[in-house]
């Protein structure tokens, strides 16, 4: 089972808000609403999009990688490598 499925609904409805935003963002584009609205639009659809991640980021932290920390060897390596390549992935973006 994944560490995020006691969030499992909370995320599913932020992406649902997400999706919502993205959908406005393209209705402000077919009225040519203003440059700046729109890149703010972006801006907060991102910032959402940022929080779903973070959020599943500590959910792999507190359970996939604390119970393959816990069996150690190379499970645990594994984890921790698979964990800071998504770290850095989220940064990078």
């Amino acid at each position: 089972m994944h560490g995020y499925v006691g969030n499992k609904e909370a995320l599913l409805a932020r992406l649902r808000k997400v999706e919502g935003q993205v959908r406005g963002i393209g209705r402000m584009i077919e009225e040519d609403k203003y440059c700046i609205d729109v890149l703010t639009q972006v801006s907060a659809t991102t910032r959402a999009l940022e929080a779903v991640a973070l959020s599943l980021l500590d959910d792999h932290l507190m359970h996939c990688v604390a119970e393959a920390t816990a069996e150690g060897g190379t499970v645990a390596e594994e984890k921790l490598r698979e964990a800071s390549a998504a770290i850095a992935r989220l940064v990078r973006s």
